[in-house]
Formats: C-alpha cells, structure tokens, sequence
C-alpha cells in the first residue's frame, strides 16, 4: 500500500466518479482511496461501495463543498493526501515521485501537479503559470514555489495541511486554493510546482459555468483574510471598477459583501515577506496580459490613484 491517500470530494457525480476511481485503483501506487460524498442524492455512496468495495467511502449530511477533503484528510493515516475531483485522477507514478518530493525536502507542504486538461491533454493555463512562477526559493525545492494551486492537483503534507485547518468550509468550491496556500506558507511550509507529478481533469462544462461568482467572491474573501492594508485595498478597488462593466463580477462582489464582516473577525494578514511574494505575482500576471480593454486599463490607473492616495 502507498504512504499517500488519495482524497475525492464528490457531490451528485456518480457515473463520473465511478470512472474516476476505475482508473485510481488501477494505480501502481494502490494508494488508499477515500471519498466523501457531500450529501450525494443519486446513490453515489451506495454505488461506489458496491463497484469498488476496497474504497473508503464517508457519507455527509449536508454539502460542505470543498471542506470535505479535510474529513477525508483526518479520516486517514497516510503521510501525504492525494487530492482528487470526480472529474480527475493521478498518473501512474506521480504518486511515488510526489512522495519522494516530500521526503527529500522537509520544508515542503504542497505540491502542485502538471495538470493535464481533456482527452488531447492540454496544459492546464493554471499550471503554465506555476511553471514560470518569479518567485524564487532560499531552500531546495522540487521546482518553481508558488502561493498557489490547483485542488485537484495537488498533494498536501498531512500534519501541515491539518495544522493549518485545511480548506476553509465557507468558500465552498471554487478558488478555495489560495486562501489555503497561504496559510500554509503562515505557518512555515513551503508549495512547490512539480513538473515530473501529473494529474488528469475531464472537467464538466455544466459544473464549470457557475463557478465564476464564487471564484470571485472566493478571491476578494482571500484579500480581506490575508492580505495586508494597501494591498487588500487596491485588490478590492479592482474588483470593485470590474463591477462596473461586468455582471458577474458585480456580483461576486455583492455576494462578497455579505461575508464582509466574518472576515474582518477572523482577519489574519500575511507577513511582510508573504505579502512581497503576492506583489511580485500581481505584477508578473500584469506583464503577462497581452491585451487590457480600455475600461479595464482606466481601471488600473483608477486603481493606481487609490492606492497612492
């Protein structure tokens, strides 16, 4: 048996996991899989337990989004957790070389996968960004560190990811990775990039489509948590200016709103050196924009103005 568990969050995707965990037991590794189903209601727990008996399945009474890999995390004993959607499965031996990151670097606490996107296997934009991620490490690392991740390619250090309280249940699902990310390097642990670690995603065009709003909100929740005063200021007058031309983003924003006050109560900025790494990644993904809308550059320099003032 491998020292790493995989972990599936599932709600409602019975067929599709069912092919998923085909392919995941089918793993050189034989990882220890355990899913938890978040209140599933076409009988995916019943399913899954009568295809693939050798799964650990835990049944949620109600719908904790993303939070459901945290119970799935303490519910094993494994050194490193495997994340995994319905939707996406781990390369045969990205397991082992994920487990071996871990065991030649004991400042790492994540590492994030290549992930590879569809049937024709196109690069994740997500992970191309982490390829060339600016940062730059004071210790050996597997590959480039980044602040960031994507869920379903990733592998987590158990006692870090516990320690750290794992994914915050109010997020939900949808751009829950950063808040994550950054709390684990709070607490000292290092999120690095692996080229050679490879995760599949055959994401849903229907599960993908209102996922947007909740990105966003998810994201200015982020900078009111985490980052500190200027910086949370100038992401939130982004935000807010996109508002003005963009309906999804107004509403993300409004929904934002309302979490307004939980997170000023549970605020916790990031340290000076955290918070240099986010500015160096707010300007690299500007240097990387190829072509700004007029309203969206009036937005920036509106931006600017805020910030300086």
């Amino acid at each position: 048996m491998s020292a790493t568990a995989v972990v599936v969050a599932t709600r409602n995707r019975r067929q599709s996991l069912l092919a998923t965990l085909d392919r995941l037991v089918a793993l050189p590794e034989r990882p220890e899989i355990v899913v938890v189903d978040n209140a599933s209601e076409d009988g995916t727990a019943g399913a899954v337990a009568r295809v693939h008996p050798s799964v650990v399945v835990i049944e949620l009474e109600r719908n904790v989004g993303a939070a459901a890999r945290n119970v799935g995390a303490a519910r094993t004993r494994a050194p490193w957790i495997a994340f995994a959607d319905d939707d996406s499965w781990w390369a045969p031996g990205a397991l082992q070389r994920a487990a071996r990151h871990f065991e030649h670097h004991p400042s790492l606490g994540l590492v994030a996968a290549r992930v590879l996107v569809g049937p024709e296997q196109r690069l994740d934009p997500t992970a191309a960004e982490m390829a060339t991620s600016p940062l730059t490490a004071t210790e050996p690392l597997p590959g480039p560190p980044v602040l960031g991740f994507i869920a379903c390619g990733a592998v987590v250090r158990r006692s870090a990811f516990l320690a750290v309280g794992g994914f915050e249940e109010r997020f939900g699902v949808g751009g829950e990775e950063r808040l994550l990310a950054l709390d684990l390097a709070m607490a000292g642990w290092r999120s690095s990039y692996a080229q050679d670690v490879v995760a599949h995603h055959h994401p849903a065009e229907d599960v993908r489509a209102d996922r947007r709003g909740v990105v966003g909100r998810n994201d200015l929740w982020c900078a009111w948590l985490r980052y500190r005063p200027r910086l949370a200021v100038e992401h939130t007058a982004r935000a807010a200016l996109r508002g003005l031309v963009d309906r999804d983003a107004r509403r993300a924003f409004g929904a934002a709103l309302r979490g307004f006050g939980w997170a000023l109560r549970h605020r916790a900025p990031v340290c000076p050196r955290i918070d240099a790494e986010l500015r160096v990644l707010q300007r690299a993904a500007r240097g990387s924009a190829e072509v700004r809308q007029p309203v969206a550059a009036e937005a920036e320099t509106a931006t600017e103005a805020v910030s300086k003032g």
